[in-house]
């Protein structure tokens, strides 16, 4: 994946030194990864560098520093999160401010901090829920979730990426109308009951 996510970003025009402050970002969030998931097909595996091609590949080119903090955030695994120490310390104070910043689903005012959100910042929280989402039915552990999951993207995160890229409001639309045909909370399309 770190391959993939050097690629993406020199082919979108990234400088050499974002390049490695990308790569080192991708490899702090993997630490907890390799120490904690003992298969590295786990859904959660790749999710940093997801994050980031969503961003390089439905956004287009970004500062360097929406893209790190899209790596270094996470929303569903508290376990695989990055303290805001570890992201001080390898990226930099204005970095982890932005990752403290972000706010995690089931926050009670998550609208209204995602729209007060910089660009950037909202960007980088879109891409790595979005990420998160289209990964969720990959997990058992979240099954008892998913209805929740589902309605908070449709209350919350789908709104503000129809605010903030069509690209990525896209996609939100995509999975949270075929995730809600899967919990049977949505009509199917294309004339079939």
């Amino acid at each position: 994946m770190d391959a993939s996510v050097a690629s993406a970003a020199r082919a979108s025009g990234l400088a050499a030194p974002d390049i490695d402050t990308l790569r080192r970002a991708h490899a702090l969030a993997m630490q907890p990864r390799i120490r904690i998931l003992e298969d590295d097909h786990h859904p959660a595996y790749l999710h940093p560098g997801r994050s980031v091609l969503i961003l390089l590949r439905d956004v287009g080119p970004l500062p360097v520093e929406t893209l790190v903090v899209a790596a270094a955030h996470e929303t569903q695994d508290s376990d695989l999160r990055v303290s805001a120490a570890r992201v001080r310390e390898a990226l930099g104070n204005a970095a982890a401010e932005i990752v403290e910043s972000l706010p995690l689903p089931g926050d009670e005012r998550l609208l209204e901090r995602l729209v007060t959100l910089d660009e950037g910042a909202r960007l980088a929280a879109l891409a790595e829920r979005l990420d998160q989402l289209r990964h969720a039915h990959l997990r058992d552990d979240l099954a008892g979730l998913w209805p929740a999951m589902h309605e908070e993207a449709g209350a919350a995160w789908l709104p503000v990426a129809e605010r903030t890229h069509p690209g990525l409001a896209t996609r939100f639309r995509h999975w949270h109308g075929a995730f809600g045909r899967r919990l049977g909370t949505a009509p199917r399309s294309g004339g079939r009951p």
